[in-house]
């Protein structure tokens, strides 16, 4: 897996996926194609973030090995 990408690489990928297939412009062999790249990519962002959690709740657990599960405080920007 050489090639994969990070999380931050592949939603960027996917807003300019997003972007090409919104115009409307791209013939359908290249919207089809962009849209299985788009599917992909969101495969491979989900396993990405879902490892992340699972890493979260290994770091977070109590002392008698139960995971802690806190709810992380969201500030407005």
């Amino acid at each position: 897996m050489l090639n994969e990408k990070t999380f931050e690489q592949a939603v960027v990928r996917l807003e300019e996926i997003v972007r090409i297939l919104e115009r409307g412009e791209a013939p359908l062999d290249e919207s089809l194609a962009l849209f299985e790249e788009g599917a992909s990519l969101v495969k491979t962002a989900s396993a990405k973030l879902q490892n992340a959690e699972q890493k979260i709740i290994a770091l977070s657990q109590s002392p008698d090995g139960t995971p802690l599960e806190t709810l992380f405080a969201i500030e407005d920007a």
